[in-house]
């Protein structure tokens, strides 16, 4: 199971921690959160019932809810690039 990813970005000075956390195949959702200085500034809950549908095999699971937190980190940091979230 994928406890979560986390990723530091740096941007305009700041540096924002973003983190994503599986809350488990019984939600099929992860929880994307942005801190600055410890202060949530920005969470939204990811579904991933689609990659569940795909009955994969667990290591294939893995790396497609891996690759997906992943891919929502990097849209989040051009969120924070684009002034979206501050």
């Amino acid at each position: 199971m994928i406890v979560g990813v986390n990723k530091a970005y740096q941007h305009e000075g700041r540096e924002y921690h973003i983190q994503c956390e599986d809350l488990g195949v019984e939600q099929a959702s992860f929880e994307v959160r942005v801190y600055d200085k410890g202060t949530v500034l920005w969470h939204k809950r990811v579904p991933y019932a689609d990659i569940l549908a795909k009955h994969l095999p667990k290591i294939d699971f893995e790396e497609a809810l891996r690759s997906l937190m992943e891919k929502t980190i990097h849209t989040v940091q051009a969120a924070i690039a684009k002034g979206k979230l501050n």
